[in-house]
């Protein structure tokens, strides 16, 4: 595991190779406050299937390692369950509580459909 403060891009390419994705996508939007990373794994069996998680993350690395984690995870639970799709996820960094709104989602929701 990396450290937070590091941030060079071979430290984030090394994460995105070591956990062998095909696609991952940084997406930030100043006026709605949108921080958000889509991991794609893996799209061999089909188009990647997954959600999004939206989370306080202690740093943008920890952030990071999440969606490669949690992405890989839904390539491997696609193909167990014999599903024509690959595996992908996507975190949105921030509170909940306080930072999820209508406008901050449909930018989301528009980065998710630029893909």
């Amino acid at each position: 595991m990396i450290e937070a403060q590091t941030l060079a891009p071979e430290a984030i390419f090394g994460q995105i190779a070591e956990h062998q994705h095909e696609q991952v996508v940084f997406c930030h939007d100043h006026e709605t406050g949108l921080k958000a990373i889509i991991g794609i794994h893996n799209t061999v069996l089909g188009p990647a299937l997954g959600g999004t998680r939206m989370w306080h993350y202690a740093s943008d690395m920890e952030a990071l390692n999440d969606v490669l984690r949690l992405s890989r995870g839904m390539t491997y639970k696609a193909a167990i369950s014999g599903l024509n799709l690959g595996g992908g996820k996507a975190v949105i960094i921030g509170d909940a509580k306080t930072m999820k709104t209508e406008a901050l989602l449909r930018k989301f929701g528009r980065f998710v459909k630029n893909l």
